[in-house]
C-alpha cells in the first residue's frame, strides 16, 4: 500500500506542474491511503487473562448469540464497528492456536446494518487458548471489499499479534463461550484500540 500512496504522491506532484487543478485531490487521496493503512505498534494492557480488542473502533453491541465457531453452543459476542478513520489492522485478543479459518462470501451492506452480521462477506478465525476456545470474525462493510487474513490452521498467535486487515470500513467481532467465567470491561458505545484495550477478563 505504501507503493500505491507513493505513486499517488508522484502523480500529484506531476499534476501540480501539468494540470494544477488535479493535484489537490490526488494528494488528498495519497494522504488518505497512507493514513488508512497505518499500523502502529501496540502493547496489550493487562495479563494473559485479559482479552484485548481485536480491532480499533466503537463497541456497537454485546449480546449472547449462537456460536458461529462451536455448533449448538451459545457465545458472548462483542461487536466493534470500524470507520474509515480507524486503524484497520486486526489483532489476536488472546494467546491461542488457530484451529479453524472459515471464509464466507456474501453481500456488502453497511457494517452498522444489523443484517450485515448474517449477510455480508466474512472470515471466522477460531482459536484454542489457555482459557478454552474463542473466535474472531472479520466482516466486510459497504466500502470494505477485501478481507485479508494470512493466518492458517496450526499457527500460534500471541495476544495483540497482527492477524489480518479489512480494507475501508468494516466490523470485527470477538466470541467467547457464553458460560465462560469472564467479567466484561467495556460497554456499548466505548471506543477501543485494537491489541490494547481490554474487552473482558477471565476470572477462573
Amino acid at each position: 500500500m505504501a507503493i500505491y500512496g507513493g505513486g499517488l504522491l508522484v502523480a500529484g506532484a506531476a499534476a501540480l506542474h501539468l494540470v494544477p487543478w488535479a493535484a489537490p485531490p490526488l494528494l488528498f487521496l495519497a494522504l488518505f491511503v497512507f493514513a488508512f493503512f497505518r499500523d502502529p505498534e501496540r502493547r496489550p494492557e493487562g495479563g494473559p487473562e485479559a482479552a484485548v480488542a481485536p480491532a480499533d473502533g466503537k463497541v456497537t453491541d454485546i449480546e449472547t448469540v449462537e456460536d458461529p465457531f462451536l455448533p449448538a453452543k451459545r457465545a458472548l459476542r462483542i461487536g466493534i464497528f470500524l470507520s474509515v478513520l480507524d486503524v484497520h489492522v486486526n489483532r489476536a485478543p488472546l494467546d491461542g492456536r488457530v484451529v479453524a479459518v472459515r471464509y464466507s462470501p456474501g453481500a456488502f451492506l453497511d457494517a452498522r446494518d444489523p443484517d450485515c452480521i448474517v449477510r455480508n462477506e466474512a472470515n471466522l478465525v477460531g482459536f484454542l487458548g489457555r482459557h478454552g476456545p474463542f473466535a474472531v470474525r472479520q466482516v466486510a462493510g459497504l466500502i470494505a471489499r477485501r478481507i485479508v487474513c494470512p493466518v492458517a490452521e496450526g499457527e500460534t498467535l500471541a495476544r495483540g499479534e497482527r492477524m489480518g486487515l479489512i480494507k475501508f470500513g468494516s466490523r470485527t467481532e470477538l466470541f467467547v463461550p457464553a458460560d465462560a467465567p469472564v467479567k466484561l470491561e467495556v460497554s456499548v458505545g466505548r471506543k477501543v484500540r485494537g491489541g490494547r484495550t481490554i474487552l473482558l477478563r477471565y476470572t477462573a
